[in-house]
């Protein structure tokens, strides 16, 4: 009976402990999450605050019950397809922003862009890759200003309408009205005039724009040249280290060259070197050729001790990774007899 009920309450220790290293994993998690979407929530507050007045070219905030759901109505470049028009659409942000890009969404139809769909530009999700946390939500409209009148290409959520359907889409754009924040095309922004602060964010929008989609094409081609780039690099390298040879070296190889090149060889480059050794035995000296016999000799040896030693690594490699699973399960097997003494011992008491 006394061996059942301390077996008992070894194994509730045990369950306990288990639940407790479980709980504080999990909090542990928790916990971190919680502080990302606080320095998320921060951040956003503070461009809320920045982005509360309109301008005429562009403006946005956030939902009253979702801080992490924007909506936002731009202007249409002037001097494109879409001047005159004011277009309306959604930015949904990760939890981890600004470590992590923003969805960019259009509900207006534009010509351009897909409505409701999520588009693929190098400042939104698609490419988090080119994103940078110091950008911001008024990076992102001035670049969704700066892209509008650039071609689409094929990528995601992008559409090339002929520029009669785009001016007719921008004048329809104007009586558009969201039915989520109830923003109206009309009174969302203020008047456009041509100071210089409508010049000023035109270029910042165009200059934005350019900058972003360069740093897109530096980054897509370091990624399609990385594996030519590796591939050249390796011939060029084994080309360099490729001595030139004269007439008189063909005629009378030296022993290290005859060894080098008999153990970086295959079989089939063996049975091709017979002839032509025996040819070239006729003018070398007895030195020379038993210099060169001596490294033919040496050939299978050496390749076969390579052969034989790959896979003596993986048997060490093997060897210790067994060994740290036994000497785990030792100082388990040693916690728990310590365990079980200690409850002994109270037990007694």
């Amino acid at each position: 009976m006394l061996e059942k009920i301390s077996w008992l309450k070894r194994v509730l220790q045990e369950m306990f402990y288990v639940f407790f290293c479980a709980m504080h994993i999990k909090l542990f998690s928790s916990f971190s999450c919680l502080m990302l979407s606080f320095s998320a929530v921060k951040r956003l507050m503070k461009e809320a605050a920045e982005l509360k007045d309109p301008t005429d070219h562009y403006h946005a905030q956030p939902l009253e019950d979702n801080l992490f759901e924007w909506h936002f109505t731009v202007r249409g470049p002037p001097d494109s397809d879409f001047d005159g028009g004011i277009y309306h659409g959604r930015i949904v942000l990760p939890p981890e922003y600004p470590m992590k890009p923003p969805s960019i969404i259009l509900l207006t139809a534009n010509g351009r862009f897909e409505v409701g769909k999520k588009i693929c530009l190098s400042i939104s999700g698609h490419h988090p890759e080119t994103w940078q946390p110091s950008w911001s939500i008024r990076t992102a409209l001035l670049a969704i200003i700066g892209f509008m009148p650039t071609k689409g290409e094929g990528a995601i959520g992008s559409l090339d309408y002929t520029p009669e359907e785009r001016r007719a889409l921008a004048k329809k754009s104007q009586d558009f009205c969201c039915e989520m924040c109830g923003t109206s095309m009309k009174t969302a922004l203020l008047p456009l005039t041509s100071g210089s602060v409508s010049s000023q964010a035109d270029k910042e929008a165009k200059e934005l724009a350019r900058q972003i989609s360069f740093k897109a094409e530096v980054n897509s081609s370091r990624r399609s040249d990385a594996g030519p780039s590796n591939t050249s690099g390796l011939n060029h390298s084994a080309a360099s280290r490729e001595p030139p040879q004269d007439s008189a070296a063909r005629a009378f190889p030296d022993p290290p060259t005859a060894m080098s090149e008999t153990q970086n060889s295959g079989a089939a480059a063996g049975q091709e070197r017979t002839p032509a050794v025996s040819s070239t035995t006729t003018s070398m000296s007895p030195r020379q050729r038993r210099a060169q016999q001596q490294s033919q000799r040496r050939a299978p040896t050496s390749t076969d001790f390579n052969r034989a030693q790959q896979p003596r690594v993986n048997t060490n490699h093997t060897g210790s990774t067994v060994l740290i699973v036994l000497l785990t399960f030792a100082l388990a097997a040693l916690i728990f007899r310590r365990i079980c003494l200690a409850n002994e011992y109270v037990f007694e008491l």
